[in-house]
């Protein structure tokens, strides 16, 4: 097991510098000229060529790399060319905010999906089951961006029950900051007030977010679950007189949610590049509004630093999921 985490951290190197390699030339290769936008519309020449001196950028492009990656070990992810703000530091503060979302998110699909496709399952063909399908079709066909557009004006501009918008009003006093996501600091420091506040803001962006996957693990559970019921072990099980109850969840569950595991993982990663709509329709200040406003400036350093903290956290979530595969199904169990 040991030397299988090791072996998948070392496969990180090569996937992470590739990933760099890629994004560093495509920001690069786009039209426009992020140093005349950063140095005004009023800039001379002497102006732009001083500023493409302060960033690097009137090195060749391979020297710019070079730079860029020998920096990257040393800890600089380098420096926004529109805030002046090491990216690094950016990276700190937006980071936590989509973590919670996406945490949120796949919290929620977790704990509906499985169950809801273990009863999908077991109750094929029946009322639970054609719930579960129109319920799947109607949240997965739905773009994540018009399902939060109606959230706001349905639960907070008609109902006035939740918040519009944002992480955390301005009029009060967030929690001290332990791991950056505001629901588990309030939670970690026993401000409850601060906590159902936070969870108040969190709610819509996180259900709109979760609906997608929901449907999916629903559908991928139902299916895995049935296929396991056909297994001539649970057939063995249930002529020895064993409980329908102990068949369904100590041994069905196990297998079925094995299968399941993989989408989630994908599913996770998907969800951390995939903010940006979300992020941008209830204003949460997390990756995607970042990256956002570093498109729109064509800002490279951002752009490049939001990729490779995305794709670092994919492959970890899928190291993980590997790691939870093989405890669940000793057959596979990694040595």
């Amino acid at each position: 097991m040991i030397r299988y985490i090791l072996r998948r951290l070392l496969l990180l190197v090569p996937v992470l510098v590739g990933l760099s390699m890629l994004v560093f030339a495509i920001a690069r290769l786009l039209p426009g000229d992020p140093v005349r936008l950063a140095a005004g519309p009023n800039a001379s020449a002497a102006d732009v060529a001083s500023v493409a001196r302060e960033f690097g950028l009137d090195q060749p492009l391979p020297l710019q790399y070079w730079h860029y990656v020998t920096g990257l070990l040393q800890g600089d992810w380098g420096v926004s060319i529109f805030s002046r703000r090491p990216v690094i530091e950016d990276l700190a503060a937006y980071l936590p905010a989509t973590l919670e979302l996406v945490l949120a998110a796949m919290l929620l699909a977790v704990a509906i999906g499985i169950p809801a496709g273990l009863m999908a399952a077991v109750y094929r063909d029946r009322w639970p089951d054609f719930l579960s399908r129109a319920v799947s079709l109607g949240a997965i066909s739905m773009p994540r961006f018009f399902l939060g557009l109606l959230f706001q004006l349905g639960f907070a501009m008609w109902l006035g029950w939740l918040p519009l918008s944002g992480r955390f009003p301005l009029t009060e006093d967030p929690p001290a900051t332990i791991t950056g996501l505001l629901t588990l600091d309030a939670l970690l420091t026993g401000q409850w007030h601060a906590f159902g506040i936070a969870l108040q803001h969190l709610a819509l962006p996180a259900i709109a977010m979760s609906l997608s996957p929901l449907a999916t693990i629903t559908r991928m559970m139902r299916a895995s679950t049935i296929e396991v019921l056909q297994q001539d072990y649970v057939t063995t099980e249930r002529a020895l007189g064993l409980s329908a109850r102990l068949i369904l969840f100590k041994y069905v569950l196990k297998n079925a949610v094995s299968a399941t595991l993989t989408v989630i993982g994908l599913y996770f990663g998907w969800l951390l590049g995939g903010t940006v709509l979300v992020e941008t329709v209830f204003d949460w200040p997390g990756l995607g509004l970042y990256a956002t406003q570093a498109v729109l400036t064509q800002d490279f350093m951002p752009i490049i630093g939001v990729t490779l903290c995305i794709g670092t956290l994919f492959v970890l979530v899928n190291l993980l999921v590997d790691l939870l595969y093989g405890l669940l199904n000793p057959r596979v169990r990694l040595r």
